[in-house]
């Protein structure tokens, strides 16, 4: 089967397609999926991309492809075990395992870690969500999120940010988004109340009080955001950055409220955004689409940080490739 793997050592390593291993038979409680459409997330340039330069060549062999968490496709295989998953069943999710590899024409994953897909929802929409979605959700779960309450989103119009923007506001929260200039409209839509263009100085001071700052940049610190934070009030970060994390660890550590959010593949959670798709509460920003073949030129384009909302990769579906639009 196609995948996706990394080719090179040292400092320009590129992600090329080859022929791989199939998955093999699930395990009891896996499925097989046939996959139609992965994303790109930060995760995958920040970390996975950099555990596969540790790798000596000879492991590497040995390994499935380290790249891609989300994934929505079709059931083909399932174990023992799987009793709400038959053959043909349309689904997507995520798994944290490094070994997951979505950017494959096949994969493995175990059935906790994926719903089905929402059927207003393509494969290509549905594979933008997992991993993005559920660290919006669960964050803002962390960190209080409620009706009445004044949250601010850092980082609004990437790929978490534009989730957390809407459940947020599904939440019933009053919610006001940080990103530059040219994507102040655009937080508008999505849903928020107010909208902060951070490119105009320093808005950590003087912009009022939050129940939650919830930075999904990660390039914040509770500390740097203590004017902003209300008394009682959560600080969340993403925790993609050093800085962020370490400061955010200290905070925990001294008593005040603070976490950084490691993301759990819930089947309860994607049910739950489901549910919110079918409601008309949230939908997927899909800033640009690639096939499997220019998975180098998605990666590109992910390491921006330009990007308005998630980077998606059909893999069984053709499609047309590259950003949406060059106006980000």
């Amino acid at each position: 089967m196609k995948a996706v793997v990394i080719t090179g050592w040292g400092r320009n390593p590129r992600l090329v397609v080859r022929e791989m291993p199939e998955p093999g038979e699930p395990g009891p409680d896996d499925v097989v999926v046939q996959v139609r459409a992965a994303s790109v997330n930060p995760k995958d340039w920040k970390l996975n991309y950099h555990l596969a330069l540790l790798a000596t060549p000879m492991l590497s062999r040995r390994l499935p492809p380290l790249f891609g968490d989300d994934l929505a496709g079709t059931v083909i295989a399932t174990g023992r075990n799987v009793s709400d998953f038959e053959v043909g069943d349309a689904v997507y999710g995520m798994d944290m395992n490094l070994r997951t590899a979505s950017l494959a024409e096949r994969t493995r994953i175990k059935q906790t870690c994926i719903a089905r897909k929402p059927a207003s929802l393509s494969f290509r929409q549905a594979a933008a969500m997992p991993l993005a979605a559920l660290t919006a959700l669960q964050g803002l779960r962390k960190g209080r999120a409620r009706a009445g309450g004044k949250v601010l989103i850092i980082g609004a119009s990437g790929g978490v940010g534009t989730f957390a923007v809407q459940i947020a506001r599904a939440l019933g929260a009053r919610v006001t988004g940080v990103c530059s200039g040219r994507n102040t409209d655009f937080v508008r839509n999505l849903g928020a109340d107010e909208v902060i263009d951070y490119t105009l100085g320093d808005y950590r001071h003087g912009a009022g009080t939050f129940d939650l700052v919830f930075d999904v940049a990660a390039n914040e610190s509770p500390r740097g955001c203590v004017d902003l934070i209300a008394p009682g009030g959560w600080f969340i970060s993403t925790g993609g950055h050093a800085r962020s994390m370490l400061g955010t660890s200290i905070y925990r550590m001294l008593g005040r409220n603070a976490a950084n959010i490691m993301v759990a593949p819930r089947r309860k959670d994607l049910e739950i955004l489901s549910a919110l798709v079918d409601e008309g509460k949230l939908r997927p920003v899909i800033d640009s689409e690639f096939d499997l073949a220019d998975i180098e030129q998605a990666y590109q384009r992910s390491r921006t940080g330009r990007c308005r909302g998630k980077v998606v990769i059909g893999v069984a579906e053709e499609g047309p490739s590259g950003p949406v639009s060059d106006e980000l």
